[in-house]
């Protein structure tokens, strides 16, 4: 370890010295270099540092910038954590000047044209070599065997141009040194959705995709009352004139060369008829075996987002806790709440709101700022951000919180704690919205005017029943503060302020998965919204230069902090130095306890949560897809699980005993068959590997290709 790493692991502020893993992953990931691999960034300090530099230089004084420097810097350093593309790239232009500090991009619309799709590809090509994640809707293209009147030929379908784009983000991330990251969402009603949703069953195919359904209330509905269910498209003009098409009004995310009516639906072409209820057991059993297709319930996104009045969304950034709306972008940073705990595991341990009220308002000045050097490559995206300003915070280390505050993940003390820390994250951000709108001027989207129609009254009918009448203008600021069903919740004390003044960004909460910088800057405290994932495991990590990932072990925060304060000695299955009961690990909470603490926080959160309910590997299928149906009853906006099942992957976070408990079998050239405990090390072509992650990387085709 370098002189430099040592020095940083005697300064964590908690306490607790930083794991090898954790300053390895700031030191490969986050630590400014030079070219040379001269080191710029000595400790974590000096990254924090040039992170608030180059955010208080944003300022319009330079005696701004001096104060707004110390503040960032203080709130860097008391738990306020910008997203990977911010702490990797801020103040670093002079050494990647090509790069973003956005996370989340959606695409534009997706023409059902040849030219639109390699254009979109293009576009996500120059997006993704910036270092953005990017989500797609592909259900906006026609579906397979479908007549391109134009080629004169029938269309191959969405999925063999999804594989296009797959291979685009591959080639593009192993040449710029970090993963793609991409979402693919796709429309219930779409005619080639069972392909879809059955997509990754082929070993490696889209494997540069996570893939979510977008599921709609009227779907919901078919399910429950085990009704038919139309899989359609729009329709051509000849289609609608043909008596023996049946012709259904819907919304579609791209209205362009279809027949519409005066609600902004589209005629579309039923071509199918099956059961909801078959296509919901087809979805769940792929999820139950796959992890995937996610679970985007995208009537209730729509219906709760602020910009309501101008924006149909349809895809999310690749974690989902951005919906969207094409070309949109948005920027995240999470609160570490670790950090705001005193005196932990104690009778007389307590949250210190109001230092977490103070790192709140600084970091949404802070996260304010990184619109205005955003390094985004397309025209397009730098209008959306710049239009809307929309960020996302949230916080990471709540399993870890609740762990140090005696509380169990799920409990009523844990779901009522969970919406105080989210609701008072929201009310000091907007307060700050309003505040920074006074002081520098709110979003260009709150200033414009937007004429009221038929469609607007359609979906906000009590504004007829306030006055308004088709046609009439009313300013962006007013339709969000009054008539967002999200910001209906807060006093009419901050919405008239929101109103009459604008905020200074239309989009202010969001809970992201936070994996490599929990793991690196928050020491392993628990991901996002979640719980630990156990107290004792491991992660699999790309290495560059690697032919498979590299198996690292971890411990959490929490275990770190009990064996300081508590017991030196205390360990998960150790009877003589057992844990509390309240150290429990995601696998032990129920699913219903997982999708009760998202519901607890998503009612304050204005975009989305990124979550995923880890489940046991021998939990019943029907207790499984229960999740689902309840996530959808509590108002969720999306629902994401995962249940360890080696015969597909194994996944990023492992347990020893299921690596233990899982036999893998490599067939030679010469036939010889070769057996493997997971957590075996084979040497293989040069390399000591798990026999896990050799199995995975051989099976799914990116053996040696990192």
């Amino acid at each position: 370890m370098t002189k430099a790493s040592l020095e940083q692991r005697k300064t964590d502020a908690s306490g607790v010295e930083l794991q090898p893993a954790s300053i390895d992953i700031w030191d490969k990931k986050y630590r400014l270099k030079a070219k040379s691999g001269h080191v710029i960034d000595r400790t974590i300090d000096d990254t924090f540092k040039r992170v608030a530099s180059a955010l208080a230089a944003v300022e319009q004084t330079s005696e701004k910038q001096d104060h707004w420097y110390k503040e960032f810097l203080w709130a860097l350093r008391n738990g306020a954590i910008p997203a990977g593309r911010i702490i990797s790239n801020a103040g670093a232009r002079e050494h990647k000047p090509a790069t973003s500090t956005i996370n989340c991009t959606v695409s534009g619309t997706i023409p059902d044209s040849m030219k639109g799709i390699l254009t979109e590809v293009h576009d996500a090509g120059l997006t993704l070599k910036a270092g953005c994640g990017i989500g797609y809707e592909f259900s906006t293209l026609r579906p397979k065997g479908a007549f391109v009147s134009g080629a004169g030929a029938y269309t191959s379908g969405p999925l063999s141009f999804m594989d296009i784009f797959d291979a685009m983000c591959f080639t593009v991330s192993s040449a710029g040194g970090r993963r793609g990251a991409q979402m693919g969402t796709f429309d219930i009603a779409h005619p080639d959705i069972v392909d879809f949703i059955q997509s990754k069953r082929e070993n490696g195919r889209l494997r540069q995709f996570n893939l979510s359904c977008l599921v709609t209330d009227g779907f919901m509905q078919a399910v429950q009352n085990d009704a038919d269910w139309e899989l359609l498209f729009p329709a051509l003009v000849t289609e609608i004139d043909d008596p023996e098409s049946k012709i259904t009004w819907r919304h579609w995310p791209s209205r362009e060369g279809y027949v519409t009516n005066d609600k902004g639906e589209v005629a579309c072409k039923v071509f199918r008829t099956l059961p909801a209820r078959r296509l919901w057991n087809l979805i769940m059993s792929s999820t139950y075996d796959y992890a995937e297709p996610g679970f985007i319930l995208i009537d209730r996104i729509n219906e709760m987002n602020n910009n309501w009045f101008c924006e149909e969304i349809r895809a999310t950034n690749p974690c989902g806790e951005q919906p969207l709306p094409p070309y949109g972008s948005c920027l995240l940073g999470s609160i570490n709440l670790t950090r705001f705990v005193e005196q932990p595991f104690s009778v007389s341990v307590r949250f210190n709101w109001e230092r977490f009220h103070r790192v709140v308002s600084i970091f949404s000045r802070m996260l304010d700022n990184v619109v205005d050097i955003h390094g985004l490559p397309l025209g397009q995206q730098v209008h959306e951000i710049e239009y809307k300003r929309r960020h996302g915070m949230g916080f990471l280390g709540l399993g870890s919180v609740l762990v140090m505050m005696q509380m169990k993940y799920g409990s009523e003390d844990s779901l009522a704690f969970t919406e105080r820390v989210s609701r008072e994250m929201a009310e000091v951000g907007w307060q700050t919205a309003v505040e920074l709108a006074i002081e520098k001027g709110p979003a260009p989207i709150m200033q414009d005017e937007f004429t009221v129609d038929k469609e607007i009254l359609t979906k906000r009918p009590e504004m007829e029943a306030d006055g308004y009448q088709n046609g009439d203008r009313v300013r962006g600021s007013v339709l969000m503060a009054k008539y967002s069903r999200y910001m209906q919740q807060f006093p009419d004390e901050l919405t008239d302020k929101i109103a009459e003044h604008g905020a200074r960004y239309s989009h202010h909460t969001s809970i992201a998965p936070t994996g490599t910088i929990s793991l690196s800057l928050a020491n392993n405290a628990s991901n996002g919204i979640e719980p630990s994932f156990a107290h004792l495991y491991s992660r699999n990590v790309i290495r560059e230069g690697r032919k498979t990932k590299e198996k690292i072990d971890v411990m959490s925060f929490e275990l770190l902090e009990y064996r300081r304060l508590v017991n030196p000695a205390a360990a998960p299955d150790d009877d003589n130095n057992a844990l509390p009961d309240y150290f429990i690990s995601a696998d032990t909470i129920t699913p219903k306890q997982h999708v009760d603490v998202q519901a607890a926080a998503q009612k304050w959160i204005d975009s989305s949560i990124s979550k995923t309910a880890n489940v046991p590997t021998d939990i019943p299928f029907e207790d499984f897809e229960d999740i689902y149906m309840y996530a959808y009853e509590k108002g969720l906006k999306g629902c994401t699980t995962f249940r360890f099942n080696p015969d597909a992957f194994q996944g990023v976070l492992v347990k020893e005993e299921d690596l233990e408990n899982t036999t893998y079998r490599f067939t030679l050239e010469n036939g010889e068959v070769i057996e493997a405990k997971g957590n075996e090390e084979i040497e293989y072509d040069g390399e000591t590997h798990t026999a896990a992650n050799l199995f995975d990387a051989l099976k799914e085709g990116y053996y040696g290709k990192f």
